[in-house]
C-alpha cells in the first residue's frame, strides 16, 4: 500500500469497497473481473463450488443468473444460502461472502435474459444442466431443434432459468501482505441497517 492510498480496513461499508476493488479489477483482469466461486452443500453434505459470472450487485445483494435445475440451482433453492469467492490474483485482493439467497423478480431475470446474445437464449432451452449428456451430438441436436422452433421470432425466457441474489450475512476483504501478514477486514449486518466491521488476523 502506498503513503497516499487509503487503508481499506477503515471502510464504514462493504459495497463502496467492493465497488472500488471491482473497478480496479476491471482495469487489471485480463479476464473476467467479475468471475466468481459459488459455494452450496448438496442433500448428503457434501460441498460443491463452481465459477460462475456476477451480473448485477446493489445494496440487496450479489447477483447472478442459472438453471434452477442444475447441482447448483436445486442446492440453494433446498438451503436457501451460498458463499461466494471473488479472487484478483494480479491484485492479490478477494472477497469473501455468505449469505441468505433469494430468487430476482420476473422483470429483472426477463431484463437480462432479453439482453444476452440469441445463441445463448436458445442455450438455456436446450442444455438440460447438470444432467447425463449421452453425445456432443445429442445437445447440438437440441440447440437445432430449438433454433427451428423459435425460428427468427421472440425467445422467452423458459420458467426453469432466473436469477437468484445473494444478500450477505458477512462481507470479507482480503488483501495480500509481506511475509504472509495479510490484511483481513470483515463486515456484518448490525441489525439497524448498518455494519459493524471487525478486522481479523490474518
Amino acid at each position: 500500500m502506498s503513503a497516499t492510498e487509503p487503508d481499506f480496513t477503515e471502510a464504514s461499508e462493504p459495497y463502496q469497497l467492493f465497488a472500488k476493488w471491482l473497478k480496479e479489477a476491471e482495469a487489471k483482469e485480463p479476464n473476467d473481473p467479475n468471475a466468481m466461486a459459488v459455494a452450496t452443500v448438496d442433500a448428503s453434505g457434501l460441498p460443491n463450488v463452481r465459477m460462475v459470472l456476477l451480473k448485477a450487485y446493489d445494496p440487496r445483494g450479489f447477483v447472478f443468473y442459472t438453471n434452477f435445475e442444475s447441482a447448483k440451482g436445486c442446492e440453494i433453492l433446498a438451503s436457501g444460502k451460498a458463499a461466494l469467492l471473488f479472487h484478483w490474483k494480479s491484485l492479490k485482493r478477494q472477497i469473501r461472502i455468505r449469505g441468505t439467497v433469494s430468487e430476482v423478480s420476473r422483470e429483472e431475470a426477463d431484463t437480462y435474459y432479453a439482453s444476452r446474445d440469441r445463441g445463448s437464449r436458445i442455450g438455456a432451452w436446450a442444455s438440460r444442466q447438470s444432467r447425463p449428456l449421452e453425445s456432443r451430438f445429442a445437445l447440438e441436436k437440441a440447440v437445432a431443434e430449438y433454433g427451428l422452433k423459435f425460428g427468427i421470432g421472440a425467445i422467452p425466457r423458459p420458467d426453469h432459468w432466473s436469477g437468484l441474489r445473494v444478500a450477505p450475512q458477512s462481507i470479507e476483504f482480503w488483501r495480500d501482505g509481506l511475509f504472509r501478514l495479510h490484511d483481513r477486514i470483515v463486515f456484518e449486518p448490525d441489525g439497524k441497517g448498518g455494519w459493524t466491521r471487525t478486522r481479523l488476523y490474518p
